[in-house]
C-alpha cells in the first residue's frame, strides 16, 4: 500500500474522505458530465451521445448512492467524521473540501475507491483535492468562517494488495462462481477485468496494469481457481485517442469460445461497485457479444456496500490516523 503525506500547518481533528470518479444523475446531465471529465475539453458530439444512450440502458448508476453508504457505514466503524466526495460530479471535491474546513476538520485520511493507483484516476483525484486544499485554504485567510484552520492530508495512493479487500472480492467468487458453473454444466473460466488506461500512460512508468494484475492473482490464489482457469482482462476501452492497454474482454471471450468453453465468468477487480461500466459494458455488452458467439456470461456481484469492504477501509484509516482499533 502507497501513502502520500502533505504537510501542511496545524493539525486537530481526524476525519476520512472518501473520493470516487463520480456520475451523472441523469443522461441529461451527462453532457455537462464529460466537460467535467476532460477538463473542459468538448467530445465529438458521437461520443456524447453513445455515452447518453448507455446512461439511458441503465436508467442510474448507483456509484453515489454506494459511496454515501460506504462512507456511512466507516463512520459508524471507526467513530470518526467520514466524507466522500467526486471529482467529476456533486458532491464535488472542493465544495467538500470546504465543508470540512466549516466543521473543523484539520487532519483527512484521504482514500480513493479505486485501489489500483494511476495518474489517469488516482493521480486525478490527488491533484484536485490538493487544488481544492490550496484554494479553500488560500480563502480562509478572509473568510471568518474558516479563519486560519488548515487541513493536513494523508492520501493513500494505493492498496490493490489489501487482505480484507482481496476477501471481499474473494467472497463475491465464491459465491457467484460454483452457481454458474453448476448451470452451465462445466468449470467456466473466470476474467478477472479492469478499466483501461491509454498504453502511454503504462510506458511511462504508470503502475496500474502491474496492481491490477497482481490484484488478480491474489483472488484466484484465495479462491484456489484450477491453474490456467482464469484469465485477465481490459474493458471499457476509450473511444478515442490513441491505444488503450488490453487484451480486450471481447478477444478473451473470443479466444475462449475457439477453446470450447460454453460461457465465462467475469469479475470486475477494479470497480468497487455498480456503474456504468459493470451495469452497461459487462451486463448488456458483453452478455450481447458473448451470446452472438453462442455462449453465455455470468459475473460476480460488486462489492457495493460489502461489509468486508468497510472493513478494509476502516482498516487502512486506522493505519494512517493513528486511531487504534475503535
Amino acid at each position: 500500500m502507497e501513502v502520500t503525506n502533505y504537510k501542511l500547518p496545524v493539525a486537530n481533528r481526524n476525519s476520512v474522505l472518501l473520493l470516487a470518479h463520480g456520475t451523472p444523475d441523469t443522461p441529461a446531465d451527462v453532457p455537462a458530465f464529460l466537460l467535467s471529465v476532460t477538463g473542459g475539453r468538448p467530445l465529438p458530439e458521437m461520443v456524447v451521445e453513445e455515452v447518453k444512450h448507455r446512461y439511458g440502458l441503465i436508467g442510474r448508476s448507483p456509484l453515489r448512492d454506494y459511496t454515501e453508504r460506504q462512507a456511512a457505514a466507516v463512520q459508524r466503524t471507526l467513530g470518526i467524521p467520514v466524507y466522500f466526495a467526486m471529482r467529476n460530479w456533486t458532491p464535488f471535491v472542493r465544495d467538500v473540501v470546504a465543508q470540512m474546513l466549516t466543521d473543523g476538520i484539520g487532519h483527512i485520511a484521504a482514500i480513493c475507491l479505486a485501489p489500483q493507483n494511476s495518474r489517469t484516476s488516482v493521480g486525478l483525484y490527488r491533484q484536485a483535492l490538493l487544488e481544492a486544499q490550496s484554494q479553500k485554504q488560500g480563502e480562509g485567510a478572509m473568510d471568518d468562517t474558516t479563519g486560519d484552520r488548515q487541513l493536513t492530508t494523508t492520501f493513500v495512493d494505493s492498496w490493490h494488495d489489501h487482505p480484507l479487500l482481496i476477501k471481499a472480492f474473494a467472497e463475491k467468487l465464491d459465491q457467484g462462481w460454483p452457481q454458474a458453473c453448476a448451470a452451465a454444466g462445466c468449470q467456466l473460466p473466470v476474467i478477472f477485468t479492469a478499466h483501461s488506461v491509454p498504453s502511454r500512460t503504462v510506458q511511462d512508468g504508470d503502475p496500474y496494469e502491474q496492481q491490477a494484475r497482481h490484484t488478480a492473482e491474489l483472488i484466484a490464489g484465495t479462491c484456489s481457481l484450477p491453474e490456467g482457469n482464469w484469465r485477465f482482462a481490459f474493458q471499457s476501452q476509450g473511444m478515442s485517442g490513441g491505444p488503450w492497454l488490453g487484451p480486450t474482454v471481447e478477444n478473451t471471450i473470443t479466444a475462449l469460445k475457439a477453446e470450447g468453453y460454453p460461457g465465462v465468468f467475469i469479475q470486475p477487480i477494479a470497480f468497487l461497485c455498480d456503474h456504468v461500466e459493470v451495469l452497461y459494458d459487462v451486463d448488456i455488452a458483453f452478455r450481447k457479444y458473448a451470446e452472438d458467439l453462442g455462449m453465455k456470461l455470468w459475473r460476480a456481484e460488486s462489492l457495493n456496500d460489502s461489509s468486508l469492504l468497510t472493513a478494509a477501509i476502516a482498516d487502512i484509516a486506522r493505519g494512517q490516523l493513528q486511531i487504534g482499533n475503535l
